[in-house]
């Protein structure tokens, strides 16, 4: 199968995270260059790979040709991020050089489908990754003053229950994309097909350190979920202690009256 792109061929690849999802049923009808993840011609010597979980990868298409191109797959993106997270790299097509991934390049001898889907895989899981981080920085300043409070400082307020839930789904709904949709720590199916590919592969996941950023998210996810967790149980105990003080209370009151009855007004 000849190359994709021409021997000297130098272009920009970028990956950008349009949203929660992506309905790849409405493209059934373009021509597919391959799939899973779905790989469409955009133009001359150009292409773009999409995935289900709102990410897409666009392959020597220029600022201008991509405002163009995602402003029609607008109407396929569900729930769509205000904020998009975006990562950029080269590739370089060299027949004589040698295969290899450093420094934001990527250097191939040849260009094929298969390639493409390596390169559209790990840049995607990138971005993804990349805005999972700024999601969970975000948290982590959010939870911050109310982990500093279990410290003693008074002054520092306590959250809410309704905000602890809302900390708890988001913390949820995270590991299961990271797990479910996205499969981060998962190679993409074309290796299975090309085994080939798996040092493409394996360059890729170590240049842009795949496994030690999900791991690090992990560690993270699951700080964020025990600190919710111990918080939810310091107000239950506050809630608890507050009602057995109001019991107390109670308690004392009704003593003092029934003192009061005897001392003043005498037995009846």
């Amino acid at each position: 199968m000849p190359s994709l792109l021409p021997s000297g061929s130098l272009i920009s690849v970028r990956g950008v995270l349009l949203g929660e999802r992506i309905d790849l049923k409405g493209l059934e009808a373009t021509d597919r260059l391959a799939v899973n993840p779905l790989v469409i011609a955009a133009g001359e010597n150009q292409y773009a790979a999409l995935f289900r979980y709102g990410a897409v990868v666009l392959f020597g298409v220029n600022p201008l040709q991509e405002v163009t191109f995602l402003d029609q797959l607008k109407h396929l993106v569900g729930q769509p991020y205000a904020k998009r997270e975006t990562e950029e790299l080269r590739l370089r097509v060299d027949a004589a050089g040698e295969d290899k991934a450093e420094g934001g390049e990527i250097v191939l001898r040849e260009v094929t489908d298969g390639s493409l889907q390596v390169i559209a895989d790990v840049l995607a899981k990138s971005v993804v990754l990349g805005y999972y981080e700024a999601s969970l920085a975000a948290a982590f300043d959010a939870i911050e003053p109310f982990a500093l409070g279990l410290k003693g400082d008074d002054s520092r307020p306590m959250p809410r229950d309704r905000d602890l839930l809302r900390y708890i789904g988001d913390t949820l709904l995270t590991q299961h994309k990271m797990v479910g949709r996205v499969e981060v720590g998962e190679k993409p199916d074309v290796l299975w097909e090309q085994p080939g590919l798996n040092r493409l592969f394996t360059r890729l996941e170590d240049e842009y350190e795949l496994q030690e950023r999900r791991t690090a998210l992990e560690r993270k996810l699951d700080l964020i979920g025990r600190t919710v967790e111990t918080l939810a149980d310091l107000l239950q105990n506050k809630r608890a202690l507050r009602v057995e003080w109001y019991i107390v209370a109670l308690i004392v009151f009704e003593i003092l009256l029934t003192l009061y009855q005897l001392l003043f007004l005498g037995p009846h």
